[in-house]
């Protein structure tokens, strides 16, 4: 299944970037720049059929409402969007809809530091009070919020038990209200694995803090627009969650606004599934993502226990010994569910959203056997 020429040809890019120091000047598009050779016509053929037969006796089924692809080397072989952006005013969904992509955001946001790292302006091991000074937990640095092993409790909890539950809270209060009620870790930072969307959030703060910008503005200049991601961008309001495309509950009611809705680096990243293929693609490219960061983001830090599920800088995996080292990431946040996957030895990308409680686009099954030899399931 593999093709090393393909891989190879994925690693280099004849256009060189640089990095300014400042942080208002964008960065040049380079989604045009990536050298990569196309796939071979069977090939090419092979996956479509792959992709078609997945989408048709498994993701379109039970009222799909969402976009779906796949890609091999940066090139889309087959995509689909289907439903509905808004029942409300039958605004029908559409490959260009931008998606409420929950989660998945996490690899948008991890990219985003990385590249400051890159840069100079992050240090992995550095404490996260060193740049939010009135951050509480003095032992946790920036690779532990990236790789979930800061022991932080989930903002949503805290937020629950110590607020209105009315008024909107920004990335900003979830610090002051870690302060103001003395909230405690759930575990000694650095001993073990634990998913906690307080991590981004805070990681959100810091991409704010060292360029000077608003977050959704460092991710316009670091991410969106080097990579022409046109149709890509980050909500901070009631307004634009009421204007973009709705999500809905499996009883078909659209999921309003809520006071942990403004939250970012976590969550609200709207997108869609054609750019996170560039996205993806811009991944294999050192003048985006140096090499050595790009080992030290695919790959596992936590090994407590056995299994074969881990977490990188911003991406889930699983591994095996004889297998290829599944990347993926999942999202969930009210109506919205979605599924990034990056075949990194196939150089296939897999991307399935949806915004109607859609729990199918996380089972990639059989169509995961036919892109390489990758774990499909825990127990293999």
């Amino acid at each position: 299944m593999k093709n090393s020429s393909c891989i190879i040809g994925f690693l280099f890019c004849l256009f060189f970037i640089g990095c300014s120091d400042d942080p208002n000047v964008m960065l040049e598009s380079m989604a045009s720049e990536v050298k990569m050779p196309p796939p071979t016509a069977a090939r090419k053929q092979y996956l479509l059929d792959s992709a078609a037969a997945y989408y048709t006796n498994w993701i379109n089924k039970a009222g799909f409402s969402g976009q779906y692809l796949l890609a091999k080397n940066g090139v889309i072989i087959y995509s689909r969007a289907a439903g509905s952006a808004k029942r409300e005013t039958n605004e029908d969904m559409t490959l260009e809809t931008p998606m409420h992509v929950a989660s998945i955001s996490k690899v948008a946001t991890a990219l985003a530091v990385l590249r400051l790292v890159d840069q100079g302006k992050i240090a992995l091991n550095q404490k996260v009070s060193h740049y939010l000074p009135k951050f509480p937990f003095k032992e946790i640095t920036v690779k532990m919020l990236l790789n979930h092993r800061s022991g932080l409790p989930y903002y949503g909890y805290f937020a629950d038990a110590n607020t209105d539950r009315k008024t909107v809270l920004n990335n900003e209060d979830i610090i002051r209200l870690m302060i103001k009620f003395n909230i405690k870790l759930n575990s000694k930072p650095g001993t073990h694995f634990a998913y906690c969307n307080t991590n981004y959030a805070m990681l959100a703060l810091i991409v704010e803090k060292v360029t000077k910008q608003p977050f959704p503005k460092a991710m316009q200049a670091l991410i969106f627009t080097p990579l022409d991601m046109k149709s890509s961008t980050i909500a901070t309001s009631k307004t634009q969650y009421d204007e973009f495309c709705r999500n809905y509950d499996q009883n078909g009611m659209w999921n309003g606004f809520t006071y942990l809705d403004a939250i970012y680096g976590d969550k609200n990243l709207y997108t869609t599934a054609r750019d996170l293929v560039k996205m993806d693609r811009a991944t294999y490219v050192d003048s985006f993502l140096s090499d050595s960061l790009r080992t030290q983001m695919f790959k596992g830090y936590s090994y407590e226990h056995p299994g074969t599920r881990n977490y990188g800088l911003g991406i889930r995996l699983k591994e095996k010994k004889g297998k290829d080292t599944f990347f993926f990431h999942t999202g969930w946040w009210h109506g919205n569910t979605g599924l990034y996957c990056s075949l990194r030895q196939d150089t296939i990308c897999i991307i399935a959203l949806s915004n109607n409680m859609n729990k199918r686009v996380y089972n990639l099954g059989p169509l995961l056997k036919a892109c390489g030899n990758y774990v499909v399931n825990d127990e293999e």
